[in-house]
């Protein structure tokens, strides 16, 4: 079709309506100088629509083309009507990720005006989750994002898939955490059929009354969602009971997310090792790789009968090396640089999330976005609860955690350890211990020191200073109380000519070259310079080293988003 040809309004490309804004570098949703300004594209109430509109999703109607000028009789080269060139991403196309059984949909945030964000954000369903989050979104700090897919039959063509009339029960589960300084993230899966205890939660009824649903013990972590009322708040309050780890915030979707958004993006490539006839799931593959989309993508991570032992830690392994393969595919240059991808991707991904009422602003998703998209594919680890078979059971159906492996799993999350090397975090690191840690070190008992907690548990720094005066020979030490405020992170400050004491400390509490603070001395009650070494919330008890050179334990399942698995 030549360029003149394309005016026809029967004829509109979606891609036509987003236009190059050279002062931003964005393309932007051009609407019709008439059309109202609503929140909501579209024709207003009082006219009829305009004949020949297309959509983008079934219902969702595509705004009214731009009027042109006037076109040359001869089309400029290489272009197609007012079709932006493209051009490669300055970082404003950004994936939010989240999930149903897949566990990831993709926000576009930046692509297009205040009005077409505004009409996505009505797209999107919030729960209030009270006190069971937070009441907000902070940019400038670590957080966990509970990812819930559900197995509630909800829109046509779920007929097949889940319990019949059930409420939608917690069926996949990933607690994504994401690094303060954004270099890495952390995706755990929690088996759905992992043995836990469901503490009181209060849900917020439609009427706007409050009601709180009593616990139980020893049941199903499914359970946590959807049986007597449980909502998603629920869900995030058995996480922390279960892990000590405190979900900020919830996104959840169903099975449509699978179907709609490997459909938007083209599909998605998978591999498996050997053929699969999964009469079950009706999933078919030949061996090696292959594109997946809509039905057979969903059948694809549902399926427990194709895989492994055909249980559901089988199926999570699966379904990690799936979203990795999703995650390639949304940010590849081929669907970031396309204004109708980012387009049906953003329709896709709005109508099947639920979320917390905390994030669920356009402003707010839009943030998440792009502190998501910070992080490198590559340091975004995919692990799961280390659980063992359940003791109590004599046919083997639920699991227990792992006591042995499973809190320090936990504990790295809430510490914000990586699991992966961090290339970044290294050269840092490696330039801060060469400038701060290279030289001669005092002998213990030279060492001058007052011990003040900032944010450890109450008692640390009594305990600390027991540690070093008694066991490590730092006998010129202190207890000064609780620092002014509460740090994240333990430092030791001290003068310039205090470096070969400060280098001695380091050693013995195994602080890293950048927990050391060069600065100044106080003055201690015998009117001696002293050290201040301040507990931060990483403290992790007396004589434990605090440089983050956390062995991790042995797991059975882990890899990272940049890796091509196939499955077995």
């Amino acid at each position: 079709m030549d360029a003149q040809g394309r005016g026809r309004a029967d004829d509109v490309d979606p891609a036509d309506q987003w236009v190059l804004n050279p002062r931003t570098g964005e393309y932007e949703l051009r609407l019709s100088p008439s059309a109202p300004e609503s929140s909501v594209p579209g024709p207003r109430a009082s006219e009829p629509r305009a004949s020949g509109r297309r959509t983008t999703a079934p219902g969702r109607e595509v705004p009214p083309q731009r009027r042109r000028r006037a076109e040359p009789e001869t089309p400029v080269p290489g272009r197609r009507g007012r079709r932006p060139e493209k051009k490669k991403s300055r970082g404003k196309r950004v994936l939010l990720w989240t999930g149903g059984s897949m566990a990831f949909v993709v926000l576009v945030a930046g692509v297009g005006g205040y009005v077409y964000l505004k009409h996505l954000e009505g797209n999107v369903s919030t729960t209030d989750v009270g006190t069971a989050g937070s009441s907000s979104f902070k940019k400038d700090e670590a957080f966990n994002i509970l990812i819930i897919g559900t197995d509630k039959r909800t829109g046509e063509g779920n007929e097949g898939y889940g319990d019949k009339g059930s409420a939608g029960h917690a069926d996949t589960n990933i607690l994504l955490h994401v690094a303060e300084d954004r270099s890495n993230a952390t995706a755990l899966s929690i088996p759905r059929d992992l043995i836990v205890d469901i503490p009181d939660c209060e849900t917020t009824l439609e009427d706007g009354t409050k009601k709180v649903i009593p616990g139980t013990s020893g049941v199903r972590f499914n359970q946590s969602l959807g049986d007597f009322g449980r909502d998603a708040g629920c869900t995030m309050r058995t996480v922390a009971e279960a892990t000590g780890i405190k979900p900020d915030h919830f996104m959840m979707a169903d099975f449509n997310a699978v179907k709609t958004l490997t459909t938007a993006v083209d599909g998605v490539d998978v591999c498996v090792e050997k053929a699969v006839d999964d009469p079950k799931s009706h999933l078919q593959l030949p061996a090696g790789e292959s594109t997946v989309e809509g039905e057979q993508a969903l059948a694809f991570v549902r399926t427990r009968h194709a895989f492994g032992n055909e249980g559901d830690l089988d199926r999570i392994k699966v379904q990690q090396q799936f979203l990795g393969s999703l995650m390639r595919k949304m940010s590849s240059s081929d669907t970031l640089t396309s204004p109708t991808k980012l387009v049906k991707l953003a329709e896709a991904a709005t109508k099947a999330l639920t979320v917390d009422k905390a994030i669920g602003k356009v402003g707010t998703l839009k943030d998440i976005a792009l502190e998501l998209k910070k992080v490198p594919t590559k340091n975004i680890t995919f692990t799961t609860v280390p659980v063992l078979d359940n003791p109590a059971e004599k046919v083997k159906a639920t699991v227990v955690v792992n006591e042995a492996k499973g809190p320090q799993v936990f504990d790295m999350i809430k510490n914000d350890i990586s699991f992966t090397e961090v290339e970044q975090k290294k050269k840092k690191e490696k330039a801060a211990v060469a400038a701060r840690l290279k030289g001669e070190k005092s002998e213990p008992g030279e060492v001058r020191v007052r011990v003040m907690n900032g944010g450890a548990p109450a008692g640390s720094a009594q305990q600390e200073l027991a540690y070093l005066q008694t066991q490590a020979g730092v006998s010129k030490s202190e207890n000064a109380g609780n620092a002014p405020a509460e740090v994240a992170k333990t430092t030791l400050e001290y003068a310039p000519d205090q470096a070969d004491q400060a280098r001695a400390l380091a050693e013995i509490l195994g602080l890293s070259g950048a927990a050391m603070k060069p600065g100044e001395s106080v003055t201690n009650a015998q009117g001696l310079p002293t050290m201040t070494l301040t507990l931060g919330k990483d403290f992790k008890g007396a004589g434990v080293k605090l440089d983050g050179s956390v062995k991790k334990p042995d797991l059975d399942t882990e890899s990272t988003a940049d890796q091509k698995l196939c499955a077995s």
